[in-house]
């Protein structure tokens, strides 16, 4: 590896050549990084992390420690995985069986959030800044905005883009204005959209 960068490795760290890892991002303790990988800009990428050949991560993505992103995850931009999140990709693994040709991708979309410990069954799609509770198992697709807890995970609420649990029922037709940054949301049915405060 080219040591003259302007992206941070640890020395304990290796990072395979060829791996692709965009300006000012932070590689600390203990990690590996394959060949394949592709790293945005200024990522966090805690202790003891892996990141697979196939894995794809964005920008300002902060994946904290004990986490294993392996290929065919995707971590689109500002994303947060929080300590030990559990990614997997094989749906019916058997050590006996190479079932590597039967990867299921893993696509977690922008602004999303990946609480402590919670696990993400491979096939699966999370919406947009979706706030995953801790220790939550999720093996199904994920909606914008949803807040979700529990083994199996279920929907409970929504979550802002700025963090916070709305209070608005989890169906119906209404809107609410964020008092954090003033961004209008609007609930249709299901389905919670956005529109940014442009001031």
């Amino acid at each position: 590896m080219d040591l003259d960068t302007d992206f941070y490795v640890h020395p304990s760290s290796i990072v395979d050549e060829g791996a692709l890892i965009g300006k000012g991002t932070k590689i600390w303790h203990w990690v590996h990084i394959c060949e394949g990988a592709t790293i945005g800009s200024f990522c966090t990428i805690g202790q003891n992390v892996f990141i697979g050949n196939k894995a794809k991560i964005g920008n300002n993505v902060k994946v904290q420690n004990n986490v294993s992103v392996y290929d065919n995850v995707i971590l689109e931009n500002n994303v947060f995985c929080g300590p030990s999140v559990v990614f997997t990709n094989v749906y019916n693994p058997r050590s006996e069986v190479d079932r590597k040709a039967e990867y299921k991708s893993t696509k977690v979309q922008r602004g999303a959030t990946l609480g402590a410990n919670s696990t993400l069954v491979c096939g699966i799609q999370i919406g947009e800044y979706a706030f995953i509770g801790a220790g939550a198992l999720v093996n199904k697709d994920v909606l914008p905005y949803a807040l979700m807890v529990g083994v199996p995970a279920k929907q409970i609420g929504w979550m802002s883009a700025y963090g916070e649990r709305l209070d608005i029922p989890l169906k119906g037709n209404l809107e609410y204005i964020c008092p954090n940054n003033g961004d209008k949301y609007l609930l249709k049915n299901r389905t919670l959209f956005r529109e940014k405060c442009l001031y």
